[in-house]
């Protein structure tokens, strides 16, 4: 495949209601779209970082910039036969992994259409339905937060994860257990703990969870294996897992059993698939997690979660926008999804996506 040019879309898709975290609260997404194009074919991937440096150091605008001015540059003119190809061409640039992917996303969907060969095969994975669990922000309205749980538990998701930080941790999980004894449900903290609550977190033992997610530092492995030791609930490392190398150190240390698994957090799909393989290898449970990604991002990690070590429902956030930039919207029914074979079922709606567009920008302009 020679990559004869390039565009990018750093767009906001407005959600149905406000989103609301640890680390902040947004009303709507801002995200990046690449599009790359050979002689023939065109293949879209995204970059789905959030819009402020909260979950981890890269966020959509520096993405944009790193994308536009130096990525870009160096895979215009370039023949690349095969997706892993692009690891070695962008070597140079440290982080930024998230951009890397959305490249990286956009040159398996050109691979897979010039093979005419389903993503999900291409990955090694299996043409199965994949359960999808919902996501619950920071709601204080209990009332509101329970009709929110009833909502999703209704449409089918097979789990529940709520996220918590200090002061909104103990109250919600007492009154969701008491109203829903025997849901799926985990917690997520978004690095909002630390070992000085070290009692307060044991005390989540008493609720019966999945998992909790990245209690403490976002970049931390050896406190997190400290408080796996001293608590029964499993811990899930989500931000602090960044390569295959991280997850190796993390095994070694016992600092989890269990991953949240975000290909645009490691760089796209090919290192993806290497932690997910080390960690069957070592009996960590895996599941995909979201990036409040569009379809187009959706698609890629859904395509992953049809590998064998996915053993936890993913997450889908496109039920949480009010439009769409593709024609056919990835949707759950009753909880579960099928995977597409190919991006190009889900139709990318340019002027959609134009519309939601905020800034733009084509290397054929710039010829």
């Amino acid at each position: 495949m020679i990559i004869q040019d390039a565009e990018l879309f750093l767009f906001e898709l407005p959600f149905i209601q406000s989103y609301k975290t640890s680390y902040g609260k947004m009303n709507k997404k801002r995200s990046i779209i690449v599009k790359l194009l050979t002689l023939s074919l065109s293949g879209y991937g995204e970059a789905s970082t959030l819009p402020f440096p909260f979950y981890l150091p890269e966020y959509t605008d520096t993405s944009y910039i790193v994308l536009k001015d130096l990525i870009i540059p160096q895979i215009i003119d370039q023949t690349i036969n095969h997706p892993s190809e692009i690891n070695q061409l962008l070597s140079h640039i440290k982080g930024y992994d998230f951009a890397k992917a959305a490249i990286e996303t956009a040159l398996w969907d050109l691979y897979s259409q010039q093979l005419n060969t389903p993503l999900w095969q291409l990955l090694g994975g299996k043409n199965k339905e994949i359960e999808i669990g919902g996501s619950v922000g920071i709601i204080q309205d209990i009332n509101k937060l329970l009709e929110t749980i009833s909502l999703k538990l209704e449409q089918g998701y097979k789990r529940i994860k709520l996220k918590i930080k200090p002061g909104w941790d103990i109250q919600p999980l007492e009154i969701i257990r008491n109203q829903f004894p025997n849901i799926p449900l985990l917690a997520d903290a978004n690095s909002a703990y630390t070992l000085k609550d070290i009692d307060l977190l044991k005390t989540l033992d008493n609720f019966n969870l999945m998992m909790i997610e990245q209690p403490l530092g976002w970049d931390d492995i050896i406190d997190h294996a400290e408080l796996q030791q001293q608590i029964k609930t499993p811990i899930c490392l989500d931000e602090s897992i960044l390569s295959v190398e991280d997850m190796r150190k993390a095994i070694k240390l016992n600092a989890c059993k269990i991953i949240n698994l975000k290909p645009g957090r490691v760089g796209g799909l090919i290192e993806a698939k290497k932690i997910h393989d080390l960690c069957q290898k070592n009996n960590i449970g895996v599941w995909c997690g979201g990036m409040l990604e569009s379809s187009i991002g959706a698609f890629f990690t859904l395509s992953l979660a049809t590998l064998d070590n996915f053993i936890y429902p993913a997450a889908l956030n496109t039920n949480d926008y009010l439009d769409s930039i593709v024609t056919y919207k990835c949707l759950a029914e009753n909880g579960t999804l099928k995977v597409p074979n190919f991006l190009s079922d889900f139709k990318v709606d340019e002027d959609k996506l134009i519309r939601y567009t905020v800034t733009q920008y084509s290397t054929r302009i710039q010829r």
